[in-house]
């Protein structure tokens, strides 16, 4: 019971960092007010999940923002790691 009520938890916290990257993907293609309190949450619960991936890989040199598909790949690996180690 407990471990169910763990990965209910685990499983939700990782299906809306899913979700928040996912918004942060569509806020790029359109134009919207940076400074919207919503929006800025969603900036800065972000940003710590994308801002190693840009030191990685620069956006100026390619000129794609790569980051949040490297951030896809590694919550993936996070919750898939997390799971094996607790269930």
């Amino acid at each position: 019971m407990v471990y169910a009520l763990l990965y209910r938890i685990l499983d939700t916290a990782f299906q809306a960092a899913y979700i928040i990257l996912f918004i942060r993907i569509l806020l790029s293609w359109i134009p919207h007010d940076r400074y919207h309190p919503v929006i800025e949450f969603i900036y800065k619960v972000t940003e710590p999940m994308l801002s190693p991936f840009r030191d990685i890989v620069p956006t100026y040199k390619i000129g794609i923002d790569l980051s949040p598909i490297f951030a896809f790949i590694a919550i993936g690996i996070v919750k898939n790691l997390v799971y094996f180690l607790l269930f």
